[in-house]
């Protein structure tokens, strides 16, 4: 049975940058914990930040690939440059990926380190746009599939292919 990587979030973990939770009551989840294949993790708290801790969005929008590479920073609302702690959270999330064997993820749309396929324009009004966090573009580029909150069926027909041994 394959592991899944979760936001921890989701499990109703208060680790948000406001100190609250995004728990899901999808019942695939509630069958992944039952099946204890979940591996949570917040890889914004696993990169040293506190909870809570000021927002923070991708400078210009730019995506977390641009954040990897250098050429996009994370900021606070004042300005502070949390780079760092977003790209270590995103090798500790890429770590246990690697030590579990994980190739699936399911993680928080619209955060600067999870966003699957959205994330917050860097202009701290609340507009979304199309693109990915920190640590979503990392497991990516290490080959994992990283799905939303929004995508629990998806992911787990991905894991029942794999756990047939239908995808090497």
């Amino acid at each position: 049975m394959h592991p899944v990587l979760l936001s921890a979030c989701l499990l109703g973990r208060p680790v948000r940058f406001d100190g609250a939770h995004q728990q899901s009551a999808d019942p695939v989840l509630q069958r992944w914990l039952d099946q204890g294949r979940v591996v949570p993790l917040c890889p914004e708290v696993a990169g040293g930040l506190p909870v809570p801790r000021p927002a923070a969005e991708i400078a210009r929008g730019a995506g977390g690939a641009q954040v990897l590479a250098g050429g996009a920073r994370v900021l606070t609302r004042a300005g502070d440059d949390v780079s760092d702690a977003f790209i270590a959270g995103a090798r500790q999330a890429l770590a246990l990926v690697q030590a579990h064997g994980i190739r699936v993820a399911v993680l928080k749309d619209g955060s600067p380190s999870c966003g699957a396929s959205t994330v917050h324009d860097g202009t701290f009004t609340g507009t979304r746009i199309a693109g990915q966090g920190v640590t979503a573009a990392l497991l990516r580029e290490a080959g994992v599939q990283v799905f939303s909150e929004l995508q629990f069926a998806a992911a787990d027909a991905l894991l029942s292919v794999l756990d047939r041994g239908a995808v090497k």
